[in-house]
This record gives structure tokens, C-alpha cells and sequence, in this order.
């Protein structure tokens, strides 16, 4: 057992790149396949509609730390050998995908009737539609509250710790085995979220804002 100082607190900072990494990883591919799932929501076809539908109640209606260990453990069921770096990346994937499509969902279907309508009068095709006149609207109301979900993701890694991968959290569980000093290393864990998170919060808040000036005009 040892002290808790600082050469215990700069491998707690540097779990922290990791943290980021794997919140880096889950906004890009929650994203990219979170506006496949908008799309599909919004979308005229029935079949994609309730297969986005089915997506969304599922990863929403399921505990974050169950799909962790459904992909991590499941994997190896299937003859798939997958690291726990893998298994985090893909969950938080998949669970942010269903989130961030549900909220640009709601985003596009916030665009005003009569825009839909103008696009269909000047004979655009769906695609056309969606990325000449619906998609530039709604990526401004969407910005806020996206933002403020890349909050929850950064705070959503955490879970990560129970498979193993060495983030702010587990880091923290490991250099709380050797000092039991919970109390001060769970402050600083909480303190590196802090930091991160903060900024981020601000930030959504401020782009709210102004958005309700610019409405209020």
C-alpha cells in the first residue's frame, strides 16, 4: 500500500486521453449512423421506418452497461475474439447512434411544413430534399442539443471500467487498490470529468441561447 501523490494522479490524467478517445470514437460513429437512423425515421418508406423504430427502442430501452457486456461477452460466443478497447467502441456506438437519431429526428421533423412543401413543389426528389433544404435547417437546431449529448457520452466511457478498459474511471479503481484513498482519488476522477465535461456544457447552453435571441428577432 502506498501514498496517493502525484505520480498516482498524472496515471490517473493520462487515463484521461483514452477517455477522450473512446468519446471520440462513440460521436463519430454514433453520428454517422445516428443520421442514417433519422433519415430512415423520416423517410417514406414503411420498412425503414420501423426497422430504425426497432433500433431505437431497443439501444434506448436497454441499460448502457448491459449492451457493454452483451458485446463484450457475446462476442466471444460467436467465435469472435474482440478486446475490450473493441467491445466499448462498438456499444457506445451503437447506444449513442440511437440517441443522437432520435434527436435529429425530432430536429428534422421541426422544420416548418411549408418548407417540405416548397421542396416538393419545386419537383426535388427525396434526396435532394433532405440535403438542399431540411438537413441545413435542422443541423441548426440540432447543434445545442447535440452538444449537450456529447456531455452524456464522455460521462457514459465510465461504464467501460467494469470490462476492463482503462479509462479515467479505471485508472481510478486501480490507484484506489494500492492507497485506499477513496475519498481523494474518486475527487480527482470527478474533478478530470469536470473539467472536461464543463466547457462543453457552457458551450451547449450558450448555442441555446442564442438560438432563442435569433428566434425572438
Amino acid at each position: 500500500m502506498r501514498t496517493f501523490g502525484f505520480p498516482e494522479f498524472l496515471f490517473i490524467l493520462e487515463a484521461a486521453q483514452w477517455t477522450l478517445a473512446l468519446s471520440a470514437i462513440a460521436f463519430v460513429g454514433g453520428a454517422t449512423l445516428g443520421l442514417l437512423i433519422a433519415l430512415m425515421r423520416t423517410s417514406e418508406s414503411t420498412w425503414a421506418r420501423a426497422v430504425s423504430t426497432t433500433f431505437i427502442q431497443i439501444f434506448q430501452g436497454t441499460p448502457l452497461l448491459l449492451q457493454l457486456f452483451l458485446v463484450f461477452f457475446g462476442a466471444p460466443v460467436l467465435g469472435l475474439d474482440i478486446n475490450p478497447w473493441v467491445a466499448a467502441g462498438v456499444a457506445l456506438v451503437l447506444n449513442s447512434a440511437a440517441f443522437l437519431g432520435e434527436i435529429w429526428r425530432g430536429c428534422i421533423q421541426a422544420i416548418p411544413r411549408g418548407q417540405w412543401e416548397a421542396a416538393q413543389a419545386l419537383n426535388l426528389h427525396y434526396v435532394a430534399r433532405m440535403r438542399d433544404v431540411v438537413l441545413p435547417q435542422a443541423f441548426k437546431i440540432a447543434l445545442a442539443p447535440t452538444v449537450g449529448y456529447l456531455v452524456q457520452i464522455i460521462k457514459g466511457t465510465s461504464l467501460a471500467a467494469i470490462i476492463g478498459f482503462v479509462e479515467v474511471t479505471r485508472a481510478g479503481q486501480i490507484v484506489n487498490n494500492a492507497t485506499f484513498q477513496p475519498l481523494i482519488v474518486f475527487s480527482v476522477v470527478a474533478a478530470i470529468y469536470f473539467v472536461i465535461c464543463w466547457p462543453l456544457s457552457l458551450l451547449a447552453a450558450r448555442m441555446e441561447r442564442k438560438r432563442a435571441q435569433a428566434l425572438a428577432r
